[in-house]
């Protein structure tokens, strides 16, 4: 259980990591980053848009509570690590432009599948409407 725990913190650590700081340049506008949101075809906004939302995974993540906020950000994660996957291939790139967000999806699969169950969404009944 110990090397679990362990596990689990050091893939969080690191989801946290890519989401705060792609976050940040996403949210600064970087040059590095609207040029390669350019070669993608994504407008510079867009760049915003998504630094918003990474920042706010990244706490979500980081704070403890909040299961089910927490499910939406790693959600959002996969959304977009896969979004950048497809998007590089959509466009040509080659493997190596890929690399990266194979790598940290799988961190965040890996963050997920092993957060403590105080870290888990709640099981909650499903809405019942009357008839």
């Amino acid at each position: 259980m110990r090397g679990q725990k362990a596990a689990y913190w050091i893939f969080t650590a690191l989801v946290i990591f890519q989401l705060g700081s792609g976050g940040s340049g996403d949210l600064i506008q970087a040059a590095p980053v609207v040029d390669g949101m350019a070669l993608l075809g994504y407008p510079a906004y867009f760049c915003v848009i998504l630094g918003i939302w990474k920042i706010l995974g990244a706490i979500a993540v980081a704070v403890p509570g909040l299961p089910r906020l927490k499910e939406w950000a790693y959600a959002g994660a996969i959304f977009d690590l896969t979004g950048a996957v497809a998007s590089h291939l959509f466009v040509g790139d080659g493997v190596e432009k890929v690399i990266f967000p194979l790598l940290f999806t799988g961190f965040t699969f890996a963050s997920w599948a092993l957060r403590p169950e105080a870290r888990r969404e709640l099981h909650i009944s499903p809405l019942r409407f009357a008839h």
